[in-house]
């Protein structure tokens, strides 16, 4: 097994919503890798991604390296309601099985979405979207 595809599978993520109209339109340019650190009332206006948590197992062969990733993906909207929340995860979803992932290191042998969940937070002012996709990355270095 190896780890050493976790970090370019996470920039791979990160460009690959970025530099998706949709996506961009949605979270305008607020895509993080941690929870933000918020202070009072002062969270963002409009929606915003975090790069959540990952799982990876191996997937190695006798002849090559490869690890599943299990990466959660978590869209937060400050506002009632998960109409656009559910816009924005739809159009990850799209942008995600379509095949944009192109990492420094490895590639993408398979990718699919496994589940999603939504939540209400802080005593339902918030919702929230946790999406899983299941990476299968095989190593090329």
């Amino acid at each position: 097994m190896t780890y050493a595809l976790a970090w370019p599978l996470q920039e791979a993520l990160f460009t690959a919503l970025c530099q998706n109209p949709l996506c961009a339109e949605h979270f305008n340019g607020q895509i993080y890798d941690a929870p933000l650190p918020f202070v009072g009332d002062a969270a963002p206006d409009g929606l915003y991604l975090i790069l959540g948590d990952e799982e990876a197992q191996d997937w190695s062969t006798a002849s090559d390296q490869g690890a599943v990733h299990l990466v959660s993906l978590n869209i937060h909207a400050p506002r009632r309601g998960f109409a656009e929340a559910k816009r924005a995860a739809a159009d990850i979803s799209d942008a995600l099985l379509a095949g944009v992932l192109t990492p420094s290191r490895g590639r993408v042998v398979n990718i699919r979405f496994v589940d999603a969940r939504t939540h209400r937070e802080e005593a339902g002012a918030l919702r929230r979207i946790e999406m899983r996709f299941r990476i299968t990355l095989e190593d090329t270095a």
